[in-house]
């Protein structure tokens, strides 16, 4: 263990904020790009935002897009995700990814383009 460490999951009410740290071991090393991804029961993995390390260049899904923001701390190896305006439907495992390659507009949302996988946070937003 230690590749992938997501932490910042919690408990709020709808309306209310979170920031999710994800600290990657391999930052300097072999990382391009990293993603958050979201997975509520029963459901498959969707992506919610994505950075490009080297220009800093982000992602996000119409569901969250003006709502969070990602964010890098390079001195910190880790990257976040500023989650605001929190609903319900945003209730789910919070995963961090990492991809070797550069992510692109056509693809940085699927899961093929990423290798190394967190166990994940959860994140849970009652009415």
């Amino acid at each position: 263990q230690g590749g992938l460490v997501e932490s910042g999951g919690g408990s709020v009410q709808a309306g209310g904020s979170l920031r999710l740290s994800c600290e990657v071991s391999t930052y300097y090393l072999s990382t391009n790009a990293v993603a958050w991804f979201r997975q509520a029961p029963g459901k498959e993995r969707e992506a919610v935002a994505s950075v490009d390390l080297s220009i800093r260049r982000s992602y996000y899904a119409d569901s969250v897009k003006g709502r969070f923001t990602i964010t890098q701390d390079d001195a910190k190896n880790t990257v976040y995700l500023l989650m605001d305006s929190l609903s319900p439907e945003d209730t789910a495992m919070y995963i961090c990814a990492t991809s070797s390659l550069r992510p692109r507009v056509s693809s940085w949302w699927q899961i093929g383009e990423y290798s190394t996988w967190g166990q994940g946070t959860q994140v849970t937003v009652s009415s």
